[in-house]
């Protein structure tokens, strides 16, 4: 019932069956050795005689019918032989758009500043693979290619870019959770964002005070003191902070920071009222409206940050003072640096909300202040130095201690005259 032929040129061999239907069918098992296919040969005809007789099967052919490819199989069923195998159904893998769409509306627990992101994250990939774009079309190539676009074309600085190749990862690794892919090919991209120092920047207090005056009315004025000097992040902490927050009587308001209410202290957090913040504190609350409940301008979570920023930016411009880059998270950064001079780093920290770790990689800065000061101190020590050689002489000649205001050579030279005699 089953034969093997081999082509004398080519070397193939093929197997002959003549199935239920009394056909011949024939299928091309490629290069084999003879016994590699006097095995195939010998199953096949146990096969046929199960089929005869009704007998059990073979073990040995049962373990091979288990391992044989889809194609011997099929052919096989074809033939009358074997039953067909129960192909799994393979999911239907959605369009790049359709997924990005089910998983960013499926995401009901990131806060509204977190969905924007991810609309950004999104824009990207769109922009870069066609909507249409299947999920396993995506190459780890592909990924390596979004990266470069991310930093040329879209012209984001290798933070940002970062970020967002990691966000890309996480659309993808949601779907090899589904099971849609089998690996992730955003898997091995560098998302780790890392501190640029060349976007660092110290705003003085000189270009602060221009840029208060510049500001148009009280409230804007808190919200830019409160980001460079209560180093507030705006816009979250800024727009949420309400009046009844703020504890007059113990010169200190309390901060809701939304980023971080899943840690441990819910993301509270107490300020004092700095010497800075009180009088633009009490120049809101003047100006405030009756029963008003928030002590900043209020907009739609989607635009208070666009708005914060094109407020400061015209304020900028008006003051003369040059846009510097992270405009509120360096003021931020430039009050904890003040702050740090004064305070332990644990303080520092728990007025400002983050950790000492953070603080050191991201916030704190080296600023000209530190150089001016280095430089003066220096020089008083150096100054100081031959006096106190001079009294440290003077002390062990003559055995006694010498004002400081009579330390000077002379001095030493009439003790060393009056020892000798």
């Amino acid at each position: 019932m089953a034969s093997i032929s081999r082509n004398a040129k080519t070397g193939l061999r093929m197997l002959l069956v003549v199935g239920t239907d009394r056909e011949r069918n024939r299928i091309r098992l490629g290069r084999l050795t003879k016994g590699q296919a006097d095995e195939i040969k010998r199953h096949v005809g146990n096969l046929a005689e199960r089929l005869k007789t009704g007998s059990l099967l073979v073990p040995s052919t049962a373990e091979w019918l288990g391992d044989i490819p889809d194609t011997l199989h099929d052919f096989l069923a074809v033939c009358g032989l074997v039953k067909p195998r129960v192909q799994a159904l393979k999911p239907t893998l959605p369009p790049l758009k359709e997924w990005l769409d089910e998983y960013t509306k499926g995401r009901a627990d990131v806060k509204p500043r977190t969905l924007a992101i991810y609309g950004d994250v999104k824009r990207n990939l769109l922009a870069y693979f066609a909507p249409e774009r299947t999920l396993d079309s995506i190459t780890p190539g592909d990924a390596d290619g979004f990266a470069v676009y991310l930093r040329t074309k879209a012209k984001l600085s290798d933070g940002t870019a970062r970020r967002r190749m990691g966000i890309a990862k996480q659309f993808l690794r949601a779907a090899v959770r589904r099971r849609l892919l089998a690996e992730n090919p955003f898997d091995g991209q560098a998302v780790t964002a890392r501190a640029n120092p060349k976007r660092a920047a110290f705003v003085s207090r000189a270009d602060t005070a221009a840029i208060l005056k510049a500001l148009p009315d009280a409230k804007w004025r808190l919200v830019f003191a409160l980001a460079r000097y209560g180093g507030l992040r705006c816009p979250t902490e800024i727009s949420g902070l309400k009046w009844s927050d703020v504890s007059w009587d113990r010169e200190r308001f309390t901060v809701i920071a939304v980023k971080t209410e899943h840690h441990a202290d819910a993301g509270i957090r107490v300020v004092p009222i700095f010497p800075e913040l009180a009088p633009l504190f009490l120049e809101a609350l003047e100006a405030a409206e009756s029963g008003a409940i928030y002590c900043c301008p209020q907009y739609p979570a989607n635009c208070v940050g666009q708005m914060y920023r094109k407020v400061v930016l015209q304020a900028l411009t008006r003051a003369g003072v040059k846009p510097w880059p992270k405009l509120f998270v360096n003021c931020r950064a430039s009050r904890e640096t003040e702050l740090a001079e004064s305070y332990p780093v644990q303080v520092v920290c728990s007025w400002i909300g983050n950790s000492p770790a953070v603080a050191a990689k991201h916030y704190l800065q080296t600023t000209e202040d530190h150089f001016r000061r280095a430089t003066v101190e220096c020089a008083q020590n150096q100054a100081q130095q031959p006096q106190e050689m001079v009294r440290n002489a003077i002390a062990e000649t003559t055995g006694g201690a010498i004002a400081d205001d009579c330390v000077d050579m002379q001095t030493f030279e009439y003790a060393r005259q009056e020892s000798n005699l």
